[in-house]
């Protein structure tokens, strides 16, 4: 009945693509159960923000609307980058196996086995997972059902494209006739060249991810800190000098020069500059996943350890900063 409802709620083609998203993760969790989860956590994330910033921060209730609808859309977000990162870990492992699982299936046809028995016959302890899917094969291959709907079943349950590519080939080779056993072998060097060509230019890109992430997690949160200082020294200062006594400095024939304390407060700027690095270290980690391995999704696993780092760097440049003006102070007013 919930299924129903969801797929009404949410439509056909979003069920859909959340089952096919699962699949590609390799979850046994069922859309339903997803689209429950993400419905029931927007419903409680936009009741609970709205009312923390009505009652608390007590904006209008509009705004704190609008900020509870976007923790929600935050909420899923997070879950579709998860289940994402989930996909191409997956992609990644297969691909990087690969190699090795060409090479014993090309010396398993070369012992003079079937191609489908040399596939479905190679299981290693480091293939993990991926040791299921190739007993799932077999028992495919062993009902009665075609090599080429198996195999390609096969390459659905993965978002990469080399694979799609190399159970292409050996698709062809099988009904066109053809070395398979040289065939294997010279597919499984080709990946690893160009495995290797992929790591030579994460190398030599490594100098622009230094400089990205230097400039994201320590220098925008110190800059950041050094203004937040400067603006409590300075609200000190103004809470010292005298309105009145402003009132009677010259303008120097310039009337709209007025004195007038800060308008910004510190516990604002706080907040704008947590906010801040929040946002720039969250970006800096997909621009580094996407520069270092050319998949910005990757970026989801340093999102906790980058915002972590530009989050202290900012309160411990800012308490180092505020000690040594303090214990200069006296020393100045002396």
């Amino acid at each position: 009945m919930s299924m129903v409802v969801f797929e009404r709620l949410l439509g056909r083609d979003v069920s859909k693509f959340v089952s096919t998203e699962l699949d590609l993760a390799g979850m046994n969790t069922s859309a339903n159960t997803i689209m429950e989860i993400a419905i029931i956590g927007f419903a409680v994330a936009l009741v609970v923000v709205s009312a923390v910033l009505v009652l608390y921060v007590q904006i209008n209730i509009a705004l704190a609307f609008l900020g509870g609808i976007m923790a929600g859309g935050m909420l899923i977000l997070i879950m579709y980058a998860t289940l994402e990162f989930k996909i191409e870990q997956r992609k990644s492992f297969v691909e990087n196996i690969l190699p090795l699982y060409l090479d014993l299936t090309a010396a398993n046809v070369r012992s003079g086995l079937a191609l489908t028995n040399a596939m479905t016959i190679v299981q290693r302890p480091e293939f993990k997972h991926f040791n299921d899917e190739v007993k799932l094969m077999g028992k495919q291959l062993y009902s009665g059902e075609s090599m080429d709907s198996v195999l390609t079943q096969f390459t659905s349950r993965y978002r990469s494209q080399e694979l799609k590519r190399t159970i292409r080939m050996i698709l062809e080779a099988e009904r066109y006739g053809g070395g398979m056993t040289d065939l294997l072998k010279q597919i499984a060097k080709d990946l690893r060249n160009e495995h290797i060509i992929q790591k030579e230019v994460s190398g030599q890109l490594f100098m622009y991810t230094i400089f990205i992430a230097f400039a994201a997690l320590v220098a925008a949160p110190v800059l950041f800190a050094m203004t937040s200082v400067m603006i409590k020294i300075t609200l000190e200062v103004w809470s010292k000098i005298s309105l009145n006594a402003l009132s009677s400095v010259p303008s120097a024939g310039i009337s709209f020069l007025k004195f007038s304390t800060p308008q910004v407060t510190l516990g604002a700027y706080q907040d704008f500059s947590i906010a801040s690095i929040i946002l720039i270290t969250g970006m800096c980690s997909f621009i580094v996943s996407a520069i270092a391995s050319g998949k910005m999704i990757r970026g989801v696993r340093y999102l906790p350890l980058f915002i972590l780092i530009g989050v202290v760097i900012y309160f411990v440049v800012s308490l180092v900063i505020a000690s040594i003006f303090s214990s200069i102070a006296p020393a100045g007013t002396g």
